[in-house]
């Protein structure tokens, strides 16, 4: 019988490398979230920063839990926020450069050719934090309630309504479409 997140957790606490594990069951999914949170070359380095947080904090692992996704979700979407955060203050840092013509180019040739996801995007952007996490967690990582409040430290009854306001500004947003659709254009955008 295949052993449990939990277990092979517990066990690498005496054996270390038994931690290795986790990461090959879990690390595909991690590193499709973070890039689609912040794009392929940051997903690498977080992915890394995610297991080394997660292996440090092994020891306080609930082992109640069986399956260590929602954990691991959890700490890649604070580092989603960190990450955030420093851009942020990288950014506000460095005056503007528009000397880049070609790169303006560029990002308006994008937006022309993916209207869809401008949108989407613009919608997400509208988003708080908190309900953004709760809404990308249910539609990138198809994770059920009850995994998100785990992955997020939240009560499930949090979880239900910041999906439901993320939904109805998604939907607002987007001229009125259906919601049910977002999870699609998340999908293919």
């Amino acid at each position: 019988m295949t052993p449990t997140d939990a277990e092979i957790i517990e066990r690498s606490r005496h054996e270390p490398d038994a931690f290795a594990a986790i990461f090959d069951r879990h690390a595909p999914h991690i590193r499709r979230y973070l890039a689609r949170r912040l794009g392929d070359q940051v997903a690498d380095d977080l992915v890394a920063e995610t297991f080394l947080a997660a292996f440090d904090k092994r020891r306080r692992y609930d082992r109640s839990r069986p399956d260590a996704r929602p954990w691991l979700y959890g700490i890649a979407t604070n580092l989603v926020g960190r990450h955030r955060r420093q851009e942020a203050r990288r950014y506000r840092a460095v005056p503007a450069d528009t000397s880049d013509l070609d790169h303006a180019e560029r990002v308006a040739a994008e937006v022309t050719a993916h209207a869809a996801r401008s949108l989407l995007v613009g919608a997400l952007g509208g988003l708080s934090a908190e309900d953004r996490d709760v809404l990308l967690l249910v539609a990138w990582e198809q994770l059920a309630y009850e995994e998100v409040a785990a992955a997020l430290a939240i009560p499930v009854g949090t979880v239900r309504s910041r999906l439901h306001r993320a939904r109805r500004k998604v939907k607002q947003a987007l001229g009125g479409q259906n919601p049910t659709e977002v999870e699609e254009l998340l999908n293919n955008g």
